[in-house]
């Protein structure tokens, strides 16, 4: 559907306004809503009000002239496109209109060509800038969909050694969280909470994080615990910062009684840097969770490293260690979600293979296969090593012999026609491939299977 800009003609003489209307109305045809000034600055408070795509200014009208009255439009509606015209045709006139962005230039009387050659060019540069706007919202719609996954693929990362190499420095870049320095925060729920629908539980802990004013990277709802990773700015002093992220918490329980019906506990780990750092933090705010009868709803682990709260263990508060905590839900939730990654990538290698069985004999890459499973060809390449025991490459050509050998045997096709058909173009790069993999020439395999 073609899109009706407003248009705005500015003049004093009302038969050239209606005369420039009559031509745009018959020229082009269902593309304007067309407005009228009889002056400057009735022009500059109905742009105010309407806001018109393009304008037609005469250079020459009492009060506020052509001109200012552009420069004043230009000041509230910088996106708005003008078409100058006047009764001279003055060099002046036009080096000033440059400079305020005005591309076209009618003099009087314009023929009815000219009209429409200069609205048809502005036309197109509305056209083009609304297909680039449409692409762009549709753009960051994608990206907003994505960001809350990647945020959890990186508090993944943070929680749990990768079982595979990732590329977690790049996922921080990307994501504008840089590792340079933060802390873990860990959200416990009680058992009930597990009747308040998941999505609300996360929406609700991700949406204050991000409203918090602290940049943050928030995972998912996992086993009744959530982790959201803090940064601290370099210009954060310690105590302030400890105070916030105290606050932080104080402020998250709050919400969570309010709008959940739940009364979680948190834990804050310790303020470390880079992504080693930044797990262990996760794990101090984990065992930090389960102090909340010692400490209250908001236990930091500095806390108890200082002997504040009182441990559990025999062993005192001075040598707590949170990765000795054994009988938590934590461990359990870790275990969850190691193997939660393990499945991952298990139904990620069990999709690109099935999409390399259906596809081995054409002509077909790595990159083709890494982009039909959404992953970085270099990271695919590396997982598919390491969970298959093979490369991509060596995968591909283990098919494509077995394939052949299965064809040879049954002896209907030439050699020739079953180097085509498994996918190899040049029977001399077949043969090499085959006496490689098997140690005989397809010659002589088939004389051996006959």
């Amino acid at each position: 559907m073609t899109k009706m800009y407003r248009l705005l003609i500015a003049d004093d003489e009302a038969l050239e306004r209606e005369g420039l209307e009559w031509i745009i109305q018959r020229m082009l045809p269902d593309r304007f809503q067309i407005l009228h000034a009889a002056n400057g600055r009735i022009a500059i408070e109905m742009s105010e009000e309407y806001r018109p795509h393009i304008i037609m200014m005469d250079v020459n009208m009492p009060g506020i002239q052509g001109l200012e009255a552009i420069k004043e439009i230009k000041l509230k509606q910088p996106e708005a496109k003008f078409v100058l015209v006047t009764a001279y045709d003055s060099f002046s006139y036009a080096k000033e209109a440059l400079t305020l962005g005005v591309k076209e230039y009618l003099v009087k009387p314009a023929k009815r060509e000219q009209v429409v050659t200069a609205l048809e060019q502005l036309l197109k540069e509305l056209d083009f800038e609304k297909r680039k706007r449409t692409d762009e919202l549709e753009l960051i719609h994608k990206l907003s969909q994505l960001m809350p996954l990647a945020e959890n693929e990186l508090a993944l990362m943070l929680m749990v050694d990768p079982i595979t190499g990732t590329g977690i420095e790049q996922l921080s870049e990307w994501l504008s969280f840089p590792l340079d320095q933060g802390c873990a925060i860990v959200i416990a729920f009680p058992e009930h909470a597990q009747t308040v629908p998941k999505p609300k539980i996360y929406d609700t802990i991700r949406s204050f994080a991000k409203a918090y004013g602290t940049n943050s990277i928030v995972s998912s709802l996992i086993d009744r615990h959530m982790a959201v990773f803090l940064r601290k700015s370099p210009e954060a002093a310690g105590v302030r910062w400890k105070e916030t992220t105290m606050a932080f918490g104080e402020e998250l329980c709050a919400l969570a009684a309010r709008q959940l019906d739940a009364n979680i506990s948190i834990g804050i780990g310790m303020t470390r840097s880079g992504a080693d750092g930044l797990r262990k933090s996760y794990f101090e705010a984990v065992f930090a969770s389960t102090y909340y009868e010692q400490c209250g709803r908001v236990c930091h682990f500095d806390e108890l490293k200082q002997g504040n709260g009182e441990s559990t263990f025999n062993s005192g508060p001075q040598t707590i260690n949170p990765e000795t905590v054994h009988q938590s839900y934590v461990i359990s939730a870790m275990q969850r979600i190691r193997e939660q990654r393990e499945q991952q990538t298990e139904t990620v290698l069990d999709r690109a293979k099935s999409y390399i069985q259906g596809k081995y004999t054409e002509d077909l890459s790595l990159e083709e296969v890494a982009d039909s499973i959404h992953l970085n060809p270099h990271y695919f390449s590396k997982i598919f090593k390491q969970q298959v025991g093979t490369t991509f490459i060596d995968y591909v050509t283990a098919l494509r012999i077995n394939k052949a050998k299965t064809l040879m045997a049954m002896g209907h096709m030439s050699l020739k026609e079953v180097c085509f058909e498994v996918g190899y173009n040049d029977p001399n790069y077949f043969s090499r491939v085959f006496k490689k993999v098997t140690g005989v020439t397809p010659s002589d395999y088939r004389n051996q299977t006959r």
